[in-house]
């Protein structure tokens, strides 16, 4: 039996991190494939996306083909106990000489060198290699392509960039997404109608020479049982016209409505109450209320495929 590895950061899954995990499917009869972690990933990247994110998507289209052992990395040697089994590690041309610093470790420790199984790099539109990096700066499709629709979203938040990314793919197929540091000037924590209007604040002021803005924004709701959070969506177009949608709302429980409604935010009463630092950025409070359930990610995809119901009708 055969042992193929495969590792990368996989920061957006694109062709050409598709192509190494064929190659090792191909090479291999049992495959492990590496994912950095967030530390690892972070190191002189403009943009890191959460290893939550990277790694829903990477399962995705592991999936598609069977069983595989997938493991977090710290390193580019990665964990002894599992790499010392390996026969062929699948690289690109552009991470070989990683691959020969690792069997130069496995030859130092009296372990089998590896197989380098060397996959082309694969360009973009414009001739150079595909990139996660320029993808999340917008500047083309997962494939390469840049003449596809072009959407700008109204946050930095990875989260809400995901989301969009996602339904957007869903709706269009190939789309280039760019992510934009604007506000909704609205408070920080959105009360009723303020998150429509943020939102759509966000979605207009994110707009640019773009064809599609997206604005993003989660606020509570007094209902006669207690304080909901409902997520809003507002989609703009050059034209100027705006469509809108929503999640499903949820109940917070009383601790922490209790706090909002005192001034805090929603972010700031979930780490007062129980330390969950990040939450915002990560699963939300969704996610720990309902106990993997339901994430930030899922309900943030809601409210976008909502607000693009009327043009996907229309269209």
């Amino acid at each position: 039996m055969t042992t193929s590895a495969v590792a990368g950061t996989f920061g957006v899954l694109h062709e050409g991190h598709k192509a190494l995990i064929r190659r090792a499917f191909e090479t291999g009869d049992r495959v492990l494939v590496g994912i950095t972690s967030d530390e690892m990933s972070s190191g002189g990247r403009e943009v890191s996306v959460p290893l939550e994110i990277r790694m829903r998507e990477l399962r995705r289209f592991l999936d598609t083909f069977g069983r595989y052992d997938l493991f977090v990395i710290d390193d580019i040697y990665g964990p002894s106990d599992k790499m010392d089994d390996v026969d062929v590690l699948v690289v690109s041309e552009e991470s070989l000489p990683n691959g020969r610093l690792i069997n130069e470790r496995r030859e130092s420790r009296g372990i089998r060198k590896l197989e380098l199984s060397v996959v082309p790099l694969i360009n973009a539109d414009d001739g150079g290699k595909i990139s996660a990096s320029a993808i999340l700066r917008g500047e083309y499709s997962r494939s390469g392509r840049r003449d596809v629709i072009d959407i700008a979203v109204g946050s930095l938040n990875p989260v809400k960039v995901q989301a969009v990314r996602n339904v957007m793919e869903r709706i269009y197929g190939e789309v280039r997404i760019t992510a934009v540091d604007v506000q909704g000037d609205v408070p920080q924590q959105p009360f009723g109608d303020e998150t429509r209007l943020g939102a759509e604040n966000r979605s207009r002021n994110a707009l640019g020479g773009h064809d599609l803005g997206v604005g993003i924004e989660a606020g509570v709701f007094e209902f006669p049982d207690g304080l909901y959070d409902i997520q809003h969506c507002a989609v703009t177009d050059r034209g100027g016209r705006t469509t809108y949608g929503q999640g499903s709302g949820f109940r917070y429980p009383d601790d922490i409505a209790g706090l909002v409604r005192g001034g805090m935010t929603v972010g700031d009463a979930v780490r007062r109450l129980y330390g969950n630092n990040g939450i915002g950025k990560r699963q939300g409070a969704v996610g720990m209320l309902s106990k993997g359930l339901l994430d930030r990610l899922g309900l943030t995809e809601q409210s976008v495929t909502a607000a693009m119901i009327p043009r996907i009708w229309e269209g």
